[in-house]
């Protein structure tokens, strides 16, 4: 049995703007990227010599520090988070819930506005399954949004996945098993 477990970042210490214009959100999403996170504990399976892969971003390679203390961590920017911007550019004042919305719209219909198409985040993660499936464990500390993306990708290579959720929470693990 191989097993994988997935592992979403810990909670970032950031707090979103509520009404923001075009460039307003993008800084967010910029400024996201680089906050710490915030202090909080999670509940995880022993993991103990797997090997762990952590994004580029620093939440995952922070988690990843906070939950397996100094380790070495493979680091690969296959399980980077889907980049997000604005949907359009405006001065006018829009929820960031709503630019969240429209960004993953586009995202999810291969919108030349965003800097990943739904395209290239699933070749992102079929090549990242593909390094994975050298049939022992692991785990993933990665991302709520990408983690759809993988764990479809991972399903579709014929590992069994524990558990499904519309949204992530941080910290969560998510286990993936396929028979060797």
């Amino acid at each position: 049995m191989c097993k994988i477990f997935i592992i979403r970042h810990g909670k970032v210490d950031f707090k979103w703007q509520g009404l923001c214009d075009s460039a307003e959100f993008d800084r967010d999403c910029r400024d996201y990227d680089r906050a710490p996170l915030a202090d909080e504990r999670y509940d995880l399976p022993e993991v103990s010599d797997n090997a762990i892969y952590i994004s580029t971003l620093p939440r995952s390679r922070d988690t990843a520090h906070m939950l397996f203390g100094q380790r070495e961590f493979i680091v690969s920017e296959l399980i980077d988070e889907v980049p997000l911007r604005s949907g359009f550019d405006t001065r006018l004042k829009l929820s960031q819930w709503f630019w969240k919305a429209i960004g993953r719209i586009q995202w999810y219909m291969d919108h030349s506005r965003q800097p990943e198409s739904r395209t290239l985040s699933r070749e992102r993660a079929k090549r990242f399954v593909e390094l994975l499936c050298d049939d022992r464990d692991c785990t993933v500390v990665t991302h709520g949004f990408f983690m759809h993306t993988l764990l479809s990708e991972l399903k579709h290579s014929g590992f069994r996945i524990s558990k499904t959720h519309a949204r992530y929470r941080n910290g969560e693990c998510v286990i993936a098993e396929r028979i060797c």
